[in-house]
């Protein structure tokens, strides 16, 4: 058997540097009034010591966690099969690690999860929490408020609760959903469908309204409801097909929903763009890159729309340190990008 050494203290450190245990504590907890001399001291003794705080007692002085929770209202089979997941979540934990705080994951299979993820964050076991992919009918916002901890949203909020203060980082998905019917449009295209994603959560609805803001008065028939997966696209391309075989132009409204339109044109001899034209939406390169054509998309920068959620939390946890958070939403541009499906 091998011996652990000891864990440095801060008594070990403050006979290093010369100073008080208060000293230390206060530069290590980042607290004020220590001369800088001496809090060079006590850096180098902690860094020649490796003096790691005890992050319970710290929270106790500073009634900080450094933890953010992150919740994802999905299932973890959506959440790790989806790579729009992932790069928000890559966004995210970039901002977050670059201002050393900790990312907890928490994930909703159903309405108990939802129970478990109130009573968690109302523990006090995290300074605030990073919420996205919500739905109309989610307890999650109530349970959130609740428990009184400061939240940034990813989509615009779709619950009216009376709450005018909510802050949100979302894409401007109508303007992105216009730019792509008109672009289908000015190809000379007459049929034009849209296949939904799940009209529930914002960003569908708002890219449905885009759709029909340039369509207008358009045939019903040529929307079909999604799911925002591959299996939904499927779906829904054939449910389209048999529906309206005339249709000529497909605005889907996400690129994994296409990817899904794309295989069911190709099996039924369609081809893309000839006989249809297919426009996505995200510009996930993973998906967008890959799918046969190219597909042509709207872009939404996934990445930084973690990473700027991220930023106004932290800025709400530490004003002082980073600026006072803008209060409302922030909707980040969209733009086409044309490929070879359109």
């Amino acid at each position: 058997m091998t011996e652990t050494a000891p864990r440095p203290t801060l008594e070990a450190v403050a006979a290093r540097a010369g100073v008080s245990r208060a000293t230390v504590s206060r530069v290590v907890n980042g607290g004020d009034g220590v001369r800088e001399p001496l809090v060079e001291r006590v850096r180098r003794a902690v860094e020649e010591l490796g003096y790691v705080p005890n992050q319970a007692a710290r929270s106790l002085v500073t009634r900080r966690h450094d933890a953010v929770a992150v919740v994802v209202a999905e299932p973890e089979t959506r959440v790790f099969a989806d790579p729009f997941f992932a790069l928000q979540l890559r966004g995210i934990s970039k901002e977050l690690t670059a201002h050393d705080n900790q990312l907890v994951l928490l994930l909703t299979e159903g309405r108990d999860d939802h129970a478990r993820v109130g009573r968690y964050l109302a523990g006090g076991h995290v300074d605030g929490a990073l919420v996205f992919s919500l739905h109309l009918d989610d307890p999650l916002p109530g349970l959130i408020q609740r428990a009184g901890v400061p939240t940034v949203f990813g989509g615009r909020p779709g619950w009216s609760d009376g709450t005018t203060d909510v802050v949100y980082v979302d894409s401007d998905n109508r303007g992105g959903a216009r730019a792509a019917v008109r672009h289908l449009a000015g190809l000379g295209r007459g049929r034009v469908a849209h296949i939904t994603g799940p009209l529930d959560q914002t960003s569908a609805a708002d890219r449905l309204d885009g759709y029909r803001d340039v369509m207008g008065d358009a045939d019903p028939g040529l929307v079909v409801p999604g799911d925002f997966t591959p299996g939904g696209g499927e779906r829904a391309m054939r449910e389209l097909l048999a529906r309206c075989p005339d249709v000529d132009a497909v605005f889907a409204a996400n690129d994994l929903t296409a990817s899904g339109a794309l295989r069911v044109l190709r099996e039924h001899g369609r081809r893309v763009p000839e006989d249809v034209a297919v426009i996505g939406f995200d510009d996930m390169l993973p998906v967008a890159e890959q799918t046969d054509p190219p597909l042509t998309t709207v872009r939404q920068d996934i990445e930084q729309m973690g990473r700027l959620m991220a930023r106004l939390l932290l800025r709400d946890l530490d004003p002082a340190r980073t600026g006072a958070a803008p209060a409302g939403g922030v909707v980040l541009p969209t733009t086409l990008v044309r490929r070879a499906s359109a």
